[in-house]
């Protein structure tokens, strides 16, 4: 029978990290996507928008690197969010070279609404807030070990 799990085969699909992350990950930016979408957020600019809700104003080098994102990567997801007028990007007064990023107005009333998105995700999964926890600290420890 071909849909069984083969435990002796180091290849199985099932036995897979790789693939548990990649599911796994799938589905739960599923589980924000309607959260998200009424303020006109995608996973990605969500994830901007956490970074600079916790430390605006920054640098594009520094969000980088707190979103582990390459600028490349960064910097259409910012032009978008500063087209919808969430976030201004300007020359860090401090150091011409640098670009800063900061919140408009409208980005940091958009955090209000943001305040509902965690809980949502959590009584959308069904788990245990401790079980979500174990499983960000494994994840985190899988990041570290894997950088």
């Amino acid at each position: 029978m071909r849909d069984q799990v083969d435990t002796a085969d180091p290849l199985a699909l099932e036995h897979q990290v790789c693939f548990a992350l990649s599911v796994a990950a799938r589905s739960v930016v599923a589980v924000y996507r309607p959260l998200l979408e009424p303020m006109g957020l995608t996973h990605p600019q969500y994830l901007v928008m956490l970074a600079l809700w916790q430390y605006a104003p920054l640098s594009v080098r520094r969000l980088s690197e707190l979103l582990q994102l390459d600028p490349g990567t960064l910097s259409p997801l910012l032009k978008r969010l500063e087209a919808v007028g969430y976030l201004r990007r300007g020359r860090n007064p401090g150091d011409e070279r640098s670009l800063a990023i900061t919140l408009t107005e409208a980005g940091r009333d958009l955090r209000r609404r943001a305040e509902e998105v965690p809980p949502a995700v959590v009584e959308r999964l069904g788990m245990p807030i401790d079980d979500l926890q174990r499983l960000h600290t494994a994840l985190t420890q899988v990041i570290a070990a894997a950088a």
